[in-house]
């Protein structure tokens, strides 16, 4: 099978297209409005042609009545004069002038092609049967016909005078005229052309650079950003491009993290119970005691395994939001009050008091399993941090809109280069006191994620030698965010 790789030709770009869309958006408007120019021009000169000459057909009326040429059709001489005067007009005119009588029959034609026909023009018809001028213009004979009336002394139209004019020098001239905006339509839209393929490029090149490091950045280099130099749009786009770049890179840097921590901490138990184990098999007689003890360290590191395994599924729901929220109304006086009891034995093996403040009775719109399970890290935390003798406090508050589960001890205290951190996965402020209490360092990363399920927060206060303060800010009444 053979597989044909056709490349898209470059005017399916953006820049090919505004020039498209530009000429048609431009060309045809102007166009519509060259064709209504010349149009009207074409007009205005037939219209005034025809005023010219029905005023010429007016004074030939005119004339005719005053000399009462009609009433002396036999007096040839009359008739020789007038024809001559009108061959005379005729020539000076440029048109062609001809008189009928009132039976469409002609009398006199200035081109002396007609003399004694009945034509039947309808301009002439309709000035003998409304004894009123009339006028229009032949477009396929490109001429002017106007027709005026020829009145006795009664009013009555005994004849008409025809006056016909052709239009060929005026369709000449809308010719020229059209030639000439063509010419500067082509002129104009090719320079207009050439500014939009300019001025595209412009807009177009910070697009293709932004699309470039998508580009790159879909081959797996995280670490490409745009440079952003201006405070337009394409600035904002390049800005929001780069935090969304830094976000998947750190997604990125988390992630194998993630991993390494993972196989780090799985490494540690699988390693001891290993040691421990093949300690057991390799010595033949191994004294009960001693072989009682492996088993027990052995039984410890399944323990913590578990644990890891527990957190880490437990993470992982809480990410994938798998777990869905149960929220209902909890007093949170009674669970705080439950787990400080089952933490007690816990701060007795360390001599820790343990106080608890309940400004408010608080009832709260909580997921009970999720909600307790974070508070629990929280004081369990606070108890294995705390030096033996010495004390954690919890306080409940609340206000109008959330309440508040703070979780104070007397420890050590984190730094402050650390207090960021604390949160993120696996993380340890010291990895081998905390291996010692048996964290996995997912605890409150937990109870981080379980805040933003419930739409809250945490904060942390703290200072070396004196002690670490946890703060939850939690929703009165759930909504989905």
């Amino acid at each position: 099978m053979v597989t044909i790789s056709i490349k898209r030709p470059r005017y399916y770009s953006i820049r090919w297209k505004l020039l498209l869309v530009f000429l048609f958006i431009s060309y045809v408007p102007l166009m519509f409005h060259f064709n209504t120019i010349l149009t009207s021009i074409r007009d205005y000169f037939q219209d005034d042609r025809e005023r010219k000459l029905l005023s010429s057909a007016n004074i030939i009326a005119g004339t005719i009545m005053k000399g009462n040429h009609f009433m002396s059709l036999e007096d040839e001489s009359k008739w020789t004069i007038l024809d001559g005067e009108l061959f005379s007009k005729s020539q000076a005119g440029g048109y062609r002038i001809l008189l009928f009588d009132d039976r469409c029959y002609v009398v006199s034609d200035s081109n002396s092609t007609d003399v004694g026909k009945t034509m039947l023009i309808p301009e002439v018809i309709k000035a003998l049967s409304t004894n009123r001028n009339a006028s229009s213009t032949h477009l396929k004979q490109r001429a002017v016909y106007a027709a005026v009336p020829i009145a006795n002394v009664d009013s009555e139209a005994i004849g008409a005078v025809l006056i016909v004019n052709s239009i060929d020098d005026i369709h000449q001239l809308v010719s020229d005229i059209q030639q000439k905006l063509i010419l500067y339509t082509v002129l104009t839209s090719f320079i207009m052309g050439v500014l939009v393929l300019i001025v595209s490029q412009v807009l177009i090149d910070p697009l293709s650079n932004i699309l470039k490091v998508v580009q790159k950045m879909s081959e797996g280099h995280l670490n490409q950003r745009i440079s952003v130099n201006s405070r337009d749009e394409y600035a904002r786009l390049g800005a929001a491009f780069n935090e969304m770049a830094e976000k998947l890179e750190k997604v990125d840097k988390i992630r194998r993290e993630f991993v390494s921590n993972v196989s780090h901490e799985l490494k540690t138990p699988l390693s001891s119970m290993k040691v421990l184990s093949e300690s057991i098999l390799l010595q033949e007689q191994l004294p009960e005691e001693t072989c009682r003890e492996f088993l027990q360290d052995i039984n410890s590191e399944v323990d913590r395994l578990t644990s890891i395994v527990n957190d880490l599924l437990q993470m992982v729901k809480l990410d994938q939001q798998e777990l869905g929220m149960n929220a209902s109304l909890i007093s949170l006086n009674k669970m705080v009050s439950d787990i400080v009891k089952r933490l007690a034995p816990l701060a007795e093996q360390k001599s820790i008091e343990i106080l608890c403040d309940f400004v408010k009775d608080v009832a709260a719109e909580v997921d009970e399993v999720k909600m307790s399970s974070a508070i629990s890290n929280l004081i369990d935390n606070a108890i294995k941090y705390t030096p033996d003798g010495g004390s954690v406090k919890v306080v409940i508050d609340a206000d109008h809109q959330n309440a508040f589960v703070t979780v104070s001890d007397t420890g050590l205290g984190i730094a402050e280069e650390d207090q960021g951190k604390v949160f993120d996965r696996f993380y340890r402020v010291d990895k081998t006191r905390d291996r010692e209490t048996g964290g996995t360092g997912l605890g409150l990363s937990i109870t981080y994620q379980t805040m933003l399920l419930h739409n809250g927060a945490i904060k942390l206060t703290s200072k070396e030698n004196e002690g670490s303060s946890f703060m939850l800010r939690i929703p009165l009444h759930y909504s989905k965010a």
